[in-house]
């Protein structure tokens, strides 16, 4: 497994036993908990999980994630973080031959109700979210005992 945040991540580790290992995920990590979603990422899945770094929290507006982190916003919170997340175990081979099969963008539903319009660029996997917003998977195929996480580079948000 690839090192993430200068942590190994362990393969028979669930999403959210890794993530909290990982020096640049701890944004992410509050958020799941304020969101009261670690039980739910602990669980058996499979989950596909995209994890932001903290340098895509920072790149949000200023105070965006103060803002969402707060208990008067949970279900705005919740629903940016489940567009995050997919019901499978997609590794990047099989998110890229799903690529190729749809003609270059595959759309990608998560458990969020977003959709997501996965490509290539060149043999890297991107993301789009609802608001045109581009995510690039820096680090791919880190397995968990419960899915996938892969790494990117900007937060996901959902329309509206």
């Amino acid at each position: 497994n690839p090192m993430v945040g200068g942590a190994a991540m362990y393969a028979d580790k669930n999403i959210v036993e890794n993530a909290m290992n990982s020096a640049d995920h701890t944004t992410l990590v509050a958020a799941v908990k304020a969101a009261d979603l670690v039980e739910t990422l602990q669980g058996e899945g499979p989950f596909t999980v995209f994890a932001p770094t903290n340098a895509a929290f920072e790149a949000l507006p200023a105070g965006t994630v103060d803002e969402l982190l707060k208990p008067e916003n949970k279900d705005q919170l919740t629903k940016v973080l489940t567009c995050h997340v997919v019901a499978a175990d997609a590794m990047s081979d099989a998110i890229g031959q799903m690529i190729a099969d749809d003609g270059g963008t595959h759309p990608v539903n998560t458990v969020g109700g977003c959709t997501l319009q996965a490509k290539m660029d060149g043999d890297k996997i991107t993301l789009t979210d609802e608001t045109g917003g581009v995510a690039t998977v820096t680090i791919a195929d880190v397995d968990q005992s419960n899915g996938v996480i892969h790494v990117i580079d900007k937060v996901l948000l959902p329309a509206g």
